[in-house]
């Protein structure tokens, strides 16, 4: 009886540990898994009676089982293994379908928390007290105080003025305005002043929480995409200098190819040197963090016109207080981008030169998205032929409204 006694403590069970929960992907693999195996088992099962009963074969040949796994029901015949194969295509795309949705959903309610917490600051905490508006891309040109002339150039040829303006907007989605921000100057100077009499007449502005400086360029863009992403619920956020000819038209058929996909990142993809030379234009300060000296940068757009995609411009929106702001604001956004499952999608009709160029593929007919002269990163002296570029290169007054969005 002791020895019994002794033992007893032997046998108390332990207590038993609690397992991790298993992740979405994981049980949805083991349905997928369970379902291929529930097919192959009911599959010999079939063989196995038809050789046990050669009397009953012609008969158990007309009937199909029915195989149920994952909430999902399906007749199949027996001894196809092409529906099998097919209906485990079709499952694998249905959850990679399905991951892609919920990626989507995850960054919507990560904006949602955004605006509710008003992160944004300045005009995107204002704008963030509305539910933003639906458009199918928003087009912020960036300009600066000393740059009205150019902003009258591009009034008088592709940017749309007051009633076509806000038509545009209700009936094809497409938003486009001035993007600047303030002066500095404490109270506001009279360059404020003076932007504010503009927008008083023109409206179409979009104002930021933020100071300009040339310097400040990267700052500005990260800003910009917050305040944008707070103010329109669109599918792309475009940016594009002040001195480039647009035809919003094309930009608007280009951009409705990529609208089913996520993560897009659409421009002209260059991978232009990293200059360590103090003094030159597009010097970079950081240049010892792309390797030794004479490296070249990633792949990103050249800054003059890009556009991303909606999670894109949310995910800066979210980020924009850790997102770190190199020397020139192309390379920033690239940055920014470059260690996410992004597309990039290098098109050149975004980068045509002047004409003759663009107007040689227009009578091609391949009109460009945009033009612009690379020695001068922009139209050369755009306020004198801004004019001439658009009755060469330009889509016509009615391209844009038999745009597909």
């Amino acid at each position: 009886m002791m020895a019994l006694t002794e033992r007893q403590p032997q046998l108390e069970k332990k207590p038993t540990r609690g397992r991790a929960p298993l992740s979405g992907k994981a049980v949805a693999a083991l349905c997928v898994t369970s379902f291929v195996v529930g097919l192959l088992l009911s599959g010999n099962v079939s063989l196995m009676s038809a050789s046990a009963s050669p009397s009953s074969s012609s008969t158990d040949s007309e009937k199909s089982i029915r195989v149920s796994g994952c909430d999902n029901e399906r007749k199949l015949g027996e001894n196809h293994p092409k529906d099998l194969l097919n209906e485990v295509s079709r499952t694998h795309q249905a959850i990679q379908s399905l991951d892609k949705a919920v990626s989507t959903l995850e960054m919507e309610m990560a904006v949602e928390r955004a605006r509710g917490g008003g992160g944004g600051g300045g005009a995107a905490s204002m704008a963030s007290s509305r539910t933003p508006q639906k458009a199918f891309v928003v087009v912020g040109i960036n300009t600066a105080f000393t740059s009205k002339k150019r902003r009258d150039s591009l009034r008088d040829t592709w940017v749309p003025r007051g009633d076509k303006l806000r038509k545009l907007e209700r009936e094809k989605g497409i938003v486009v305005r001035f993007v600047i921000g303030h002066s500095g100057t404490p109270g506001g100077g009279a360059l404020d002043r003076a932007l504010d009499a503009e927008e008083a007449e023109t409206r179409d502005f979009m104002r930021l929480d933020h100071a300009e400086g040339y310097h400040e360029l990267s700052s500005k863009t990260r800003t910009y995409f917050t305040t944008a992403v707070a103010t329109w619920d669109a599918d792309f956020y475009v940016k594009v200098d002040d001195d480039i000819h647009l035809n919003l038209g094309m930009l608007a058929s280009r951009l409705a190819k990529h609208r089913t996909r996520p993560r897009v990142y659409v421009g002209c993809m260059k991978s232009g040197p990293v200059l360590s030379q103090k003094g030159v234009k597009y010097h970079e300060p950081e240049y010892w963090k792309f390797g030794d000296e004479g490296n070249k940068y990633f792949r990103h757009a050249t800054g003059q016109i890009y556009a991303i995609s909606k999670d894109l411009a949310a995910y800066i929106s979210i980020n924009q207080p850790i997102l770190h702001r190199f020397a020139n604001e192309d390379v920033s956004l690239g940055a920014w981008l470059i260690g996410l499952e992004v597309e990039h999608v290098d098109d050149r009709s975004m980068c045509c030169a002047t004409p003759p160029d663009c107007e040689w593929k227009k009578r091609a007919g391949n009109v460009c998205v945009a033009s612009f002269d690379w020695s001068c990163s922009g139209v050369c002296k755009s306020v004198d032929r801004m004019r001439h570029i658009h009755k060469a290169c330009g889509e016509g007054e009615g391209a844009v409204w038999n745009a597909a969005t």
